[in-house]
């Protein structure tokens, strides 16, 4: 599911061209209008036109914001199940941008290369059927890898992906059990985590995946009601936003104290 707080709208854009905007017009009045206001008495004065004095107050915010957004981090709001237990609807989270290499903005063109996707970590991406869509999932396949996925457990390039564990699901919005939910640990790569299951229904799509060079399979933690690779296929590397790294705020209905600036893994 999208998790971006801009899902219906292109922010990034909008904040390319409020940047853009307020840097032109700062840097025309500082070239061609504050040198002839040196001369004039209102500029002895020390008044300002408007427009100007709020350009040089938004600007520098704006440029810094752009900065910090498209380069280093990115806050998203999680508004779907399919990553519980991991993250929950209405977890406020810090997406790590340079993790997957330093993109321009809107365009996505990939200016820098600092690092790529790690198996079993927690990746935001734009969906392959509609990059206007952020989705989150964890990545389960690397370029080049078989990833097999049956009787709820997968196996990677022929070695299976342990699963442990079976306690019943308890939602730590309201400390209530959910029917038929189990919370189990599996370990990817170097990553052990928690996944949720429904041994009640029927397991979701198997099969064998081939990862085809230069894309990812990404699944959710939810493991049974998540819409995912199994069923939409691979990630495009150009596709990636970033690495989920920390849930700064757990907001829905309430906040929930214990997830504040919790790492996620």
């Amino acid at each position: 599911m999208p998790s971006s707080w801009a899902d219906k709208m292109n922010f990034p854009l909008l904040l390319v061209i409020a940047t853009a905007v307020t840097g032109l017009i700062w840097l025309l009045d500082a070239l061609v209008f504050a040198p002839k206001r040196k001369a004039s008495l209102r500029a002895e004065k020390g008044e300002l036109p408007i427009l100007v004095e709020y350009v040089q107050s938004f600007f520098p915010v704006l440029l810094v914001v752009l900065v910090l957004r498209s380069f280093l981090f990115e806050p998203f709001r999680i508004p779907s199940g399919s990553m519980i237990p991991t993250l929950l609807i209405g977890d406020f989270i810090l997406v790590n941008k340079f993790s997957y290499g330093v993109r321009l903005p809107v365009v996505h063109t990939k200016i820098l290369d600092t690092g790529s996707p790690e198996r079993g970590d927690v990746a935001v991406f734009r969906f392959p059927q509609d990059p206007g869509l952020d989705y989150i999932k964890r990545v389960i396949g690397l370029p080049g890898d078989t990833v097999v996925y049956e009787n709820r457990q997968f196996t990677i390039n022929g070695q299976l992906m342990p699963v442990t564990g079976n306690e019943a699901y308890v939602n730590p919005v309201n400390e209530s059990r959910v029917l038929g939910a189990v919370q189990r640990e599996e370990t990817i790569g170097e990553i052990t985590h928690d996944i949720l299951e429904f041994d009640d229904e029927f397991p979701k799509r198997s099969g064998t995946f081939t990862v085809p060079e230069g894309h990812y399979f990404m699944v959710g933690d939810n493991r049974d009601r998540s819409n995912d690779s199994r069923f939409w296929g691979f990630v495009p590397e150009e596709n990636l936003v970033g690495e989920a790294k920390y849930i700064w705020m757990h907001w829905n209905k309430g906040i929930i104290w214990s997830r504040l600036f919790d790492a996620i893994r």
